[in-house]
């Protein structure tokens, strides 16, 4: 039965973070905003309303969030590759789904996820192998290396497309 909250089950890596596993979740990250935009073309706004499962977002929060949360990370691998050991903020992803910027139209988002996926895989494509050990803290989950959040945050983009495009099969759109 699948988990409808983690249809590709949750990030689990234990393995070395290689150049080729960083290469190829390097790869999945610069591919998301196409492969998004891709699953919610046609989508009208009913569908875009609809949530991916009971109780949770909607496609249209799903790309907003897509976008609040890539941008965070983003921010996060440059404080890490600048700062000793940063400690960052987290934020409350369930309460910035519901501003009202988590309304607008999925274009908004779809454009900004472009470009700063073209920023950001061009600042992954040229880290050093001491950059890739480089650290930040976060408050909840502790230490983690720049190597393992490129990890994290290409499992966190096919986590969310997934949720998308599951539904879409499921509801036969």
């Amino acid at each position: 039965m699948l988990d409808e909250r983690y249809p590709i089950g949750k990030f689990d890596f234990n393995g070395g973070i290689t150049d080729e596993v960083t290469s190829d979740w390097i790869k999945e990250i610069e591919e998301l905003p196409g492969l998004l935009r891709e699953a919610v073309k046609g989508l009208n706004k009913e569908q875009l309303d609809t949530p991916y499962r009971s109780g949770g977002w909607t496609v249209r929060q799903v790309v907003h969030h897509l976008a609040d949360s890539h941008m965070n990370a983003y921010i996060r691998f440059k404080l890490a590759l600048t700062e000793e050991n940063p400690v960052i903020k987290p934020y409350e992803e369930g309460m910035w789904a519901e501003l009202s910027d988590s309304k607008l139209s999925i274009d908004v988002s779809l454009e900004l996820l472009e470009a700063l996926h073209k920023r950001l895989v061009n600042l992954l494509l040229h880290l050093s192998p001491a950059d890739m050990k480089k650290t930040f803290i976060h408050p909840v989950s502790g230490e983690i290396s720049i190597g393992r959040n490129i990890g994290m945050y290409a499992w966190h983009g096919s986590h969310h497309l997934a949720h998308i495009t599951f539904l879409i099969c499921r509801k036969g759109w």
